[in-house]
């Protein structure tokens, strides 16, 4: 049987390209689906993907070829090879050619891939089934899933490198209604080992939310003092994150470009004192301590593979403190190479409290649990459209009295970094719209005084 070591071993020694990366992900996953209170599938799956990365030296520079496949023997491994040499043979110079990174092989490049099985949810799945129990009796029902997966990567160049890391990667999420479904709500969340995930204390939030969509009230479009939650934010943040690309920013296409030319980075995007930064070694977070790229995009570069990561601030103090640089980019940028990091962290310096306190401090104003189906509007400002969804609630006197319509909003995260008036303690947050991709985020509650509630939404 092929190990992943020896897979990377034998893509580098088949190429016939002037240089070669192989990145080789051993995965295992496990889930469980449910519905009308009852659980309906559950499996484990197991897979190995395969990216070869060929890199031909000519006259005019480097040209690559990337190609990425399922594989699990040798055989599948030299025609992933065969077609990357073929692609980088019949590729132009690559404009982001920068020097291969170079190094040895990690201390744990032997150790085999870590794995998961459905064992993980031996203390989830007895109470799950209690609170199936409960929502029977009571008169809910209940919608969901969870997925963990182990994500064992493994980078080796022909520059000699050999890099190892593993990822654990979890999450949940559940949507309860009323017996007439005609009232929904939503929780979910993100972990590492479903240690930490209470399946009863997920059912309570439910039942409470449930509970607030007793009472029905109908509002119009406007602004409105408006508290997001974590997950929220995270919805927000996670597409900030995503558009901070150093080279369209310098080409003069999105919210980070200064005008005039360049970027902004050094100005000021928020009177207040929020951190935004990305940090592989954060507490629940960790995440990939190098570059692994299938592909050069706009964010990444295949020839920055092996580069180290480490914390990068991208607003300190309210500034912009950095966007996401290759080395290509920083080069044209003339800044320090500050690559790709998968997760995100927003903080607020001296933000206390949860999403409750900021409830219990507002007078007449709105509870928006999450957001979905967000698309850009304008990259100049990055206003940002979307959809409420699963529980809108009116606030009163400090108090939730109510489920309201839904909205569609138009807002841009970055503008809502200078307009929130308050802001919680930062704790772990899973986005809803964007977790599936980008699960490791800690984000804060934010109130903003004027979100935009810019139409009705006849979505229920």
């Amino acid at each position: 049987m092929s190990t992943p070591q020896k897979l990377v071993e034998h893509a580098l020694k088949t190429s016939t390209s002037d240089h070669c990366i192989a990145i080789v992900q051993d995965s295992t996953s496990a889930n469980l689906r449910w519905a009308n209170n009852t659980l309906t599938t559950n499996g484990v799956m197991h897979g190995v993907s395969v990216t070869v990365v060929a890199f031909k030296d000519g006259g005019e520079g480097t040209a690559t070829g990337s190609v990425t496949a399922s594989a699990a023997s040798s055989e599948q491994v030299t025609r992933i090879v065969e077609a990357a040499d073929a692609a980088a043979a019949a590729s132009g110079p690559a404009e982001d050619a920068q020097t291969l990174v170079d190094g040895d092989a990690a201390a744990d490049w032997d150790d085999t891939p870590g794995s998961t099985s459905i064992d993980v949810y031996s203390d989830f799945a007895p109470a799950l089934g209690e609170a199936f129990g409960r929502a029977d009796a009571e008169g809910r029902v209940l919608y969901g899933f969870v997925d963990h997966d182990v994500t064992t990567t493994y980078l080796g160049s022909s520059t000699g490198l050999r890099l190892r890391h593993v990822q654990p990667t979890g999450h949940w999420g559940c949507t309860g209604k009323n017996a007439d479904l005609t009232s929904s709500a939503w929780v979910g969340g993100a972990t590492r080992d479903f240690t930490d995930v209470d399946a009863g204390a997920m059912e309570a939030e439910l039942v409470r939310r449930l509970g607030w969509a007793e009472r029905r009230v109908d509002l119009p479009a406007g602004r409105y003092d408006t508290v997001l939650p974590p997950t929220a934010v995270s919805d927000l943040m996670i597409y900030a994150y995503w558009t901070a690309g150093a080279r369209e920013a310098h080409d003069g296409q999105t919210v980070f470009s200064r005008r005039g030319g360049g970027t902004r980075i050094g100005d000021a995007l928020s009177s207040k004192p929020v951190q935004v930064y990305s940090d592989p070694a954060y507490p629940g977070l960790g995440a990939g301590t190098f570059v692994t790229a299938s592909s050069s995009s706009n964010l990444e570069s295949v020839f920055d593979n092996g580069l180290p990561l480490d914390r990068t601030d991208w607003v300190r103090d309210g500034k912009l403190a950095a966007l996401l640089q290759t080395r290509h980019s920083a080069g044209i940028t003339e800044q320090p190479v500050t690559p790709y990091v998968d997760n995100l962290v927003v903080e607020v310096d001296g933000a206390e409290g949860t999403t409750d306190d900021l409830v219990a401090g507002m007078d007449r104003g709105l509870l928006v649990t999450c957001l979905w189906y967000i698309r850009e509007v304008d990259p100049q400002t990055l206003l940002l459209t979307g959809l409420t969804r699963d529980g809108v609630y009116l606030v009163e006197n400090g108090e939730v009295t109510g489920a309201v319509n839904n909205f569609r909003f138009n807002e841009s995260p970055v503008g809502l970094l200078d307009r929130f008036s308050q802001a919680s303690a930062t704790v772990p947050s899973f986005s809803r719209e964007w977790g599936d991709y980008f699960p490791r985020t800690a984000t804060p509650a934010l109130r903003v005084p004027d979100f935009n509630m810019s139409t009705v939404s006849q979505a229920q």
